[in-house]
């Protein structure tokens, strides 16, 4: 990459980003609250994504936490310092209330413009630096004078609108493709109901069709590659990232190329997928092998809005609601006649969901690397 683009950086300055933003504290435990409809936890905020695209609502009758008071407000930068390893940093565009330990942050518009500052905070050297500054280990997180001495070369402020251009059409485009996206999920989910309606077969708990493996790895772990819920992205049904064992202290699962893996956490993140290698896993998610059934057919379920909709009711916790193996093998499925022609059907709509995600995939790449060449 440093080949193809040739960046010419003899006229960049260092800089420290307590040097380019100013951290914000506008808090309000009195009006706050009477004052701002939306609210923003961290639960909201997407991996590796500069946009919100969920918030509760007290209008909507959601329940807010008492601790939430802080403002934040339009084009400030959201930093969460609890796990930052989670890579959630995103640009609000409204303005509303979050917890306390999100950084609300401005851009000095002096050194440096506001369009070019939120990529920044995804490039790879900005996680490496959070991921070094994170103490405790019960409650990974970090504090902001270790945040705010990153350091980095910053161009001069005609570049950086030129870059941020560049950066902001490619989002555009990640941004197109997941509308288009969202329309294939949409069109999956309602002829899978379609055919699954007009099939025949027997109704079973998943209790009789899901066998759940609980085999375990301690450090050093049996395999390379780690598979933490940050790397399973919402909806999808395979996962292609992950990170390296070695840095996985506690206990795994183990996880065999085929195995089923469904997450307990959040269940209504919809995170599930078949294992395409092997590798060890966070314990939040379950690891299942399959009888009757395939677990192609029973993975259709688990991304089902209406298997969503069933455990997202059935979690306990507040905070960090989960569901248990006990609360899944509840849910019935119907067990076809013809299993095989019904997946030969939705091959078609899920291979169509695949060529689009590596799009996606091949976007958010190119983004990246460009802006790690940056910064």
């Amino acid at each position: 990459m440093n080949e193809n683009l040739k960046i010419d950086k003899s006229a960049w300055r260092p800089f420290s980003l307590s040097d380019v933003v100013f951290k914000i504290e506008e808090n309000d435990r009195e009006n706050a609250q009477n004052t701002y409809d939306r609210f923003l936890k961290v639960e909201h905020m997407d991996a590796e994504s500069l946009h919100i695209k969920r918030w509760s609502s007290q209008e909507a009758g959601d329940e807010i936490n008492p601790t939430f008071y802080k403002i934040f407000r339009k084009g400030q930068m959201l930093f969460p310092t609890r796990n930052p390893h989670l890579r959630r940093t995103a640009l609000a565009h409204f303005d509303g209330i979050c917890g306390e330990k999100t950084l609300t942050l401005s851009p000095n518009e002096e050194l440096i413009c506001p369009e070019f500052l939120p990529f920044l905070f995804h490039s790879e050297s900005f996680y490496s630096h959070t991921a070094s500054t994170i103490i405790g280990s019960t409650n990974p997180h970090c504090r902001w004078r270790d945040v705010a001495s990153y350091e980095f070369l910053l161009p001069p402020k005609s570049q950086q609108q030129d870059l941020a251009d560049l950066f902001w059409a490619i989002d555009e485009v990640v941004e197109l493709e997941r509308v288009a996206l969202n329309k294939i999920i949409t069109f999956r989910e309602s002829a899978f109901q379609d055919l699954l309606n007009s099939a025949k077969g027997q109704m079973k708990p998943l209790s009789k069709l899901l066998i759940q493996k609980k085999k375990k790895s301690s450090s050093p772990h049996v395999h390379d590659r780690y598979i933490g819920l940050e790397h399973v992205n919402s909806g999808e049904f395979t996962c292609d990232r992950y990170g390296l064992s070695e840095s996985a202290q506690a206990q795994c699962n183990v996880i065999e190329i085929g195995d089923l893996c469904y997450s307990k956490l959040r269940p209504y993140l919809d995170k599930a997928f078949i294992a395409e290698f092997d590798a060890v896993s966070t314990t939040e998610l379950l690891i299942y092998d399959a009888k009757e059934v395939s677990k192609e057919y029973v993975l259709y379920h688990l991304h089902s809005k209406k298997f969503i909709d069933y455990v997202s009711g059935k979690g306990f916790g507040t905070k960090m609601p989960r569901v248990s193996h006990k609360i899944i093998g509840e849910y019935e499925i119907k067990v076809l006649d013809d299993e095989i022609g019904f997946l030969n059907k939705m091959k078609h709509v899920l291979e169509s969901e695949k060529q689009l995600n590596k799009k996606i995939s091949a976007s958010i790449s190119l983004q990246k690397s460009l802006v790690n060449e940056v910064f």
